[in-house]
């Protein structure tokens, strides 16, 4: 696996027939990610066709928008800057309630571990502690072991202008930038990022992520097996 970048914008979008989510599958095993699939769901007010996970389970994030996440009927209000953790055999619908879109960063994982007994199905970033990462970097975790998934880790991480040092780590990641203006440096190049932008970032695979704007940068990260995203390889 030699790492990926990709925009949201790049890839074509599908929507099944009497769904109200256009869908975009932005990393997955085509892209050299053997455990992880990203995707990118846009949904339009009203409700979806239902959604179910078999051996898989699932992340979510709400970049925009809100509504209710239905889960085995169950109904849980989403809004922006959310976690929410669909684990393997649960079905569920999204509920936009519009007039906007509502916008979901998917990652789907295999699930080894069953939920624990703290299960929590919506996690909100204002309620998670900032916790730091150097180079004068912070992020909080959203889904993660507290909230009841031992397989994955949530986080959105605060990028300073500025450059860190090349670094790896020992984990499978993907990253999905929620705003900000930056560079991705990885395999001797240089790849831009915006808002939209989706990266791959393979174990031991050593990288950096540039903010080159005036503003934090901030990103959205997932990786397996869980852990802790400031630790180093």
């Amino acid at each position: 696996m030699s790492g990926y970048a990709i925009a949201e914008r790049d890839v074509p979008s599908q929507r099944e027939r009497g769904d109200t989510a256009d869908v975009r599958v932005t990393i997955d095993r085509n892209a050299g990610c053997e455990r992880l699939e990203q995707r990118i769901m846009r949904f339009a007010p009203g409700r979806s066709q239902p959604r179910r996970l078999d051996t898989k389970q699932e992340v979510l994030y709400v970049a925009s928008g809100t509504g209710a996440l239905h889960l085995e009927g169950m109904p849980h209000a989403l809004e922006p800057d959310m976690g929410a953790y669909v684990a393997a055999g649960e079905s569920y619908e999204v509920e936009n309630s519009g007039p906007e879109e509502l916008v979901l960063v998917s990652v789907l994982a295999p699930q080894e571990l069953p939920p624990g007994e703290q299960r929590q199905v919506t996690v909100r970033y204002a309620d998670r502690p900032a916790l730091p990462a150097s180079p004068n970097r912070e992020f909080r975790f959203l889904v993660d072991h507290e909230a009841g998934c031992h397989d994955v880790t949530q986080f959105v991480g605060v990028i300073p202008p500025g450059r860190a040092p090349l670094h790896s780590h020992i984990y499978d990641e993907i990253v999905y930038v929620i705003e900000g203006e930056g560079i991705l440096h990885m395999n001797d190049r240089e790849s831009p990022l915006g808002p939209g932008s989706c990266v791959h970032l393979p174990p031991l695979h050593e990288h950096s992520l540039e903010n080159t704007g005036d503003a934090p940068m901030r990103v959205l990260g997932v990786f397996h097996p869980s852990g802790d995203p400031a630790s180093r390889a």
